[in-house]
């Protein structure tokens, strides 16, 4: 990898260093000079966050074909096919590929463990150290990356921008924050691998940097958006003063957590989807005033929240809360975005050598609602396919213009999650999303001289809260994740939104 003065030439531009991300990283270094940004520690990431596990049809009693079935089912009529049958077929290779790199998943008498969460009709889920799947396959990824000579990383990178020239990406623009300066990064393709866009909305389980830049960023440059509109809100989010909303996994209700109301009532089918509880838990909130719902696990067995969510049950004694003897105090939280940057199979996006991965990609994975456990797969089985697409591109084009105006949003944080949580929420009307589309649309822009990264990632969030109003209020029906009160039933024909810049 070359540089002159703040100007960095790469082959290969990986932005992002979750779980996509470095999967590609290491297809990529056979082939060329890689670079993986992160925009703050090579250890922040929704994949170091990811607990519920990872599917893949690999029990006895399992099969692929029984994987896309309930994958499609959850899907709502919106997944593409295609990608769900490539997704589940590559799943067990995947697996096999991770622990030949050292992920040491969970076993019992040397056997792989696998348990069930909702919507799946057989145990697949793989876990490791109980609770923390996505940060040990996130560890051997990594490990691995880091053996390659070819791959180096950069941390407190933050993307602002895709350098373009002739229609194409040729590169990105990195802000460091700590010496407040910009990179220009040139390469021949360029990988986004930037997560998640939870932080848009007020109630998250995301970490911090999931504030939606790389789908921002795209759409700036002129990519399709495609089925923004579908976020899927985890219920069972820890709903404590003065603590995060911190995930309490959905393989605690697999493994027999109830659902209770403040009387103590069940109230729900706790398997069922998580757009199902969601609603569940809202409405009966709203039946009884109640703040919150309460998540129990106080019958199971000694030991297993110690030994089976050691840092579920860590986290929550380290905020006073007792899981063994007392109930949790849960309520829904924005989790995860089934839309993104539209690519095919092989991670292209509608603009040449961009390619996307992970969350922040629609491969149509996913359709309208997610499958628990489907999304750390996805990340490694595209992130690879992208790598392999990206290979074609070996020669080296001229280099992109730097952006030179920019103008960011005069809105506080607060004020612009509170308008995602209020009106483009767990659930949604034509008042409200109309509402959401006048506030964003109509917020000032102004220059600014010194940008912070928090400055980009706000302007990101304006954005991306834009595009789910925008999408959710042509959406005139309910599907998955996406459910407008005031359109209640599914509409004949499933269609994905498109949204372009124009």
């Amino acid at each position: 990898m070359s540089a002159t003065s703040d100007r960095i030439v790469c082959d290969y531009l990986v932005i992002g260093a979750g779980v996509a991300g470095l999967r590609a990283a290491i297809s990529l270094a056979a082939h060329g000079k890689v670079l993986v940004l992160a925009k703050d520690t090579l250890h922040e990431s929704a994949s170091e966050y990811a607990q519920g596990g990872i599917a893949a049809a690999l029990s006895d009693d399992d099969e692929v074909t029984l994987h896309e079935q309930d994958t499609l089912h959850a899907g709502d009529g919106l997944c593409d096919p295609d990608a769900v049958r490539t997704l589940v077929a590559e799943g067990p290779h995947v697996i096999e590929e991770l622990l030949a790199w050292g992920a040491e998943f969970d076993r019992e008498g040397g056997e792989l463990v696998f348990g069930r969460e909702g919507a799946h009709s057989r145990n697949r889920i793989l876990h490791a150290h109980g609770d923390s799947t996505g940060r040990e396959i996130s560890r051997a990824l990594y490990r691995k990356a880091a053996s390659l000579a070819n791959v180096q990383f950069l941390s407190f990178a933050a993307v602002t921008d895709l350098l373009m020239a002739d229609g194409e990406v040729r590169g990105a623009v990195a802000y460091d924050a700590r010496y407040k300066q910009h990179h220009p990064i040139f390469a021949r393709a360029v990988l986004l691998a930037t997560g998640g866009l939870g932080r848009v909305y007020k109630e998250t389980t995301n970490p911090n940097v999931a504030t939606g830049d790389g789908i921002a960023m795209a759409w700036r440059a002129g990519a399709a958006i495609r089925d923004i509109e579908f976020v899927q809100f985890h219920p069972t989010a820890l709903h404590l003063d003065n603590a995060p909303r911190f995930l309490l996994s959905e393989a605690l209700r697999g493994d027999g957590a109830y659902l209770r109301n403040a009387t103590g009532e069940r109230f729900t089918d706790e398997l069922a989807s998580r757009d199902v509880v969601s609603r569940a838990i809202v409405r009966e909130i709203a039946r009884t005033g109640s703040p919150h719902m309460f998540l129990d696990m106080t019958h199971f067995a000694a030991g297993v929240m110690e030994q089976h969510f050691p840092r579920i049950y860590q986290t929550c004694l380290r905020y006073g809360l007792d899981l063994t003897k007392f109930p949790a105090p849960v309520h829904p939280a924005a989790h995860y975005a089934m839309g993104g940057v539209q690519t095919d199979l092989n991670g292209e996006t509608t603009i040449a050598r961009l390619y996307a991965a992970g969350e922040v990609a629609c491969t149509g994975v996913h359709g309208a609602n997610r499958l628990a456990s489907n999304s750390l797969l996805e990340g490694v089985v595209f992130g690879a396919r992208a790598a392999t697409a990206m290979l074609a591109k070996t020669d080296c084009p001229p280099e992109g213009e730097i952006p030179r105006a920019e103008v960011f949003p005069a809105i506080t944080e607060a004020h612009l999650r509170s308008i995602t949580w209020d009106h483009c929420g767990i659930t949604r009307n034509e008042e409200g999303l109309q509402t959401a589309v006048r506030v964003l649309r109509s917020v000032p822009m102004e220059r600014r001289q010194n940008a912070t990264r928090e400055t980009y990632e706000l302007r990101s969030m304006r954005r991306v809260g834009l595009l789910i109003a925008q999408a959710a209020l042509e959406r005139r029906e309910s599907r998955g994740g996406h459910y407008r009160s005031d359109y209640p039933d599914k509409a004949a024909e499933a269609i994905h939104s498109r949204l372009v810049r124009p």
